[in-house]
């Protein structure tokens, strides 16, 4: 395996090369990324949705907990672009081997087709029918997830946006130390899974996640399923417009601060600082692309 040091000098390569990928390349990985992470989602929603009801929540929250790693192995393994994960691309900014616009424009572009590629899946699941399993409790959790998202004080929203962008970032770290795919899968397994149990916020997680709910908001089949457990009452609640400000804008100032802040600035400074000073900006910084 690569040592943290090395990981830190391949991520700084690794960096400017995603800086100067074409914009519509990277917005087409960044459509794909949000599909990964949504199609991760929908196996979290699923596999609760099995005790959905009973008094095996914990259990259910264990199952999803498990499941939703695979998005991020699709993405990591399959290649696409996330934007929790290029939050490490401070790195080859803090080297100076990149402009901060450049890092910025990536961030924005991948953003934008992350949101497009978790809405996506979204729709597709629920006009299906997908969540119609086992006698439509899927679409129950679908909708007490959203709820649950988006009537959660801002704060919390924030500070859970944190922690789970560190340790995405982490295994995305991990992932990079691996020399083999198997590897890659172990040590990326861990720190997803654990970040899904303990309840924390991925802003590209919740582009599908709250989308999901929204549509199925307005399918009688599936909000029954929620009204019968919760009533109908909480459902107001939820719309696109509480969906940005309750929850995306929050998690995802918690998630640059937990991934670029927590996790790359730090990794920068022990292990690459002292040759920052040296270094040139390579990337970004007259819109060309160079290597």
């Amino acid at each position: 395996m690569y040592t943290p040091k090395e990981v830190a000098l391949n991520y700084s390569e690794y960096g400017i090369a995603k800086v100067t990928t074409p914009i519509p390349k990277m917005f087409v990985l960044a459509i794909l990324a949000g599909i990964f992470i949504g199609l991760g989602g929908v196996g979290a929603t699923i596999a609760p949705s099995t005790v959905y009801g009973t008094n095996l929540a914990s259990v259910g929250k264990l199952l999803g907990a498990v499941v939703f790693p695979a998005g991020l192995v699709m993405v990591l393994i399959a290649g696409s672009e996330l934007f929790t994960g290029n939050c490490l691309i401070i790195i080859p900014v803090l080297q100076k081997e990149i402009k901060m616009r450049a890092m910025l424009k990536n961030w924005i572009v991948v953003y934008i087709g992350n949101f497009v590629g978790g809405v996506l899946v979204a729709a597709l699941t629920v006009f299906g029918g997908t969540f119609n399993l086992f006698d439509g409790a899927a679409a129950g959790v679908v909708l007490d997830t959203a709820v649950m998202k988006v009537t959660m004080p801002w704060t919390d929203a924030l500070f859970r946006g944190i922690f789970c962008n560190l340790l995405v970032c982490v295994a995305v770290w991990v992932s990079f130390a691996a020399k083999d795919v198997a590897g890659k899968v172990i040590g990326m397994f861990f720190p997803i899974m654990l970040f899904v149990l303990c309840g924390f916020e991925h802003c590209v997680a919740n582009m599908y996640f709250i989308p999901a709910g929204l549509f199925a908001k307005d399918n009688y089949g599936y909000a029954l399923a929620y009204i019968s457990e919760h009533g109908s009452s909480a459902l107001g609640s939820l719309s696109w417009g509480a969906m940005l400000t309750r929850n995306l804008i929050p998690s995802t100032i918690g998630n640059i601060i937990g991934g670029a802040g927590m996790a790359g600035v730090s990794y920068w400074f022990i292990y690459l600082r002292e040759g920052a000073k040296k270094a040139p900006a390579r990337a970004g910084s007259k819109g060309k692309k160079k290597r």
